[in-house]
């Protein structure tokens, strides 16, 4: 059988990847993203730059699978450059990856965008003229109570342009929305400019009962290798659980296991059974991408 990196580079062979395309590798979570990612760097002389929206923290490795080992003598970018607790958006996602794609470009060298986050990858490779529009100080925080069809019938007071696309998905991407709209009201000479760059986009698919058990190895994986003293030593730096609550899945289940919430066993079960379901999140969102018209060649 074919592997995964000769499958790739098969493709790139019959597709013109002149240094300007970025070639995207994304996939859900313990799909070997970044192994192949790296294999194929040093095939094409390539530097990485993580599409992860919480690599980018400083001191959550383990929890995060940054793996910085696997990356071998490759560049990457976009991975700890913020101090935990720092807040940091698509807006800022966007900014720092054309700085490091403009970087690489000038070394003469191929792209690689690697990651999960199918949000931070939409954003950069189909053009998102809306996603740099600033908070609007306090103004988040006003709404966060309300209900999702409190949120909705405020949406409907806003004329929205006919290009801006609203992701129903969460209450939080709800409220974004009427920001950006609220700020488009107050500044209505407002003009949006982003140019996405060309983009051959690789998914990485692995069988669902193949997925599943990788990421049980994996969590098990984590835990050995300390996981819950990472835990420890942010806390003892002064994240509160509030915050490693924000950051989701393994954080947010340790803080709550650190806690006293939740006994070792439960810990362990209800974290597995929601990454298994963020996988498929993440597999749902991908399949979106290709229904916005993003083409995504599956491996």
């Amino acid at each position: 059988m074919i592997d995964r990196l000769e499958h790739i580079l098969s493709l790139l062979e019959r597709t013109p990847v002149p240094k300007e395309k970025v070639i995207v590798i994304l996939g859900p979570t313990a799909s070997g993203k970044t192994k192949v990612a790296v294999q194929l760097a040093q095939q094409i002389d390539a530097e990485i730059i993580s599409a992860d929206s919480r690599q980018i923290y400083r001191r959550m490795d383990i929890g995060t699978g940054k793996d910085l080992t696997e990356y071998q003598d490759i560049p990457y970018h976009l991975i700890d450059i913020q101090e935990p607790g720092a807040k940091y958006n698509l807006g800022n996602f966007i900014t720092d990856f054309n700085q490091a794609y403009r970087s690489i470009l000038n070394k003469g060298k191929h792209t690689i965008l690697c990651g999960g986050t199918g949000l931070y990858l939409q954003s950069v490779i189909q053009r998102a003229p809306y996603a740099l529009i600033p908070s609007i100080e306090g103004f988040k925080e006003a709404l966060s109570e309300q209900t999702e069809s409190a949120l909705m019938e405020r949406i409907s007071s806003y004329t929205c342009p006919q290009d801006f696309q609203i992701d129903h998905s969460t209450n939080k991407r709800i409220i974004r929305a009427i920001e950006i709209l609220e700020f488009l009201r107050q500044n209505p000479d407002f003009k949006p400019e982003q140019q996405a760059p060309d983009a051959l986009v690789i998914g990485l698919n692995p069988a669902l009962e193949k997925r599943r058990s990788s990421i049980s190895k994996r969590l098990n994986e984590r835990i050995e290798n300390g996981f819950l003293q990472e835990v420890e030593q942010l806390l003892a730096d002064g994240i509160s659980h509030d915050q490693l609550q924000y950051y989701g899945l393994e954080y947010k289940y340790a803080s709550f296991y650190l806690l006293g919430q939740l006994d070792y066993s439960t810990f362990f079960t209800k974290l597995e059974t929601e990454i298994h379901r963020y996988a498929k999140r993440q597999m749902t969102y991908f399949r979106k991408m290709e229904k916005d018209g993003i083409k995504i060649h599956w491996i």
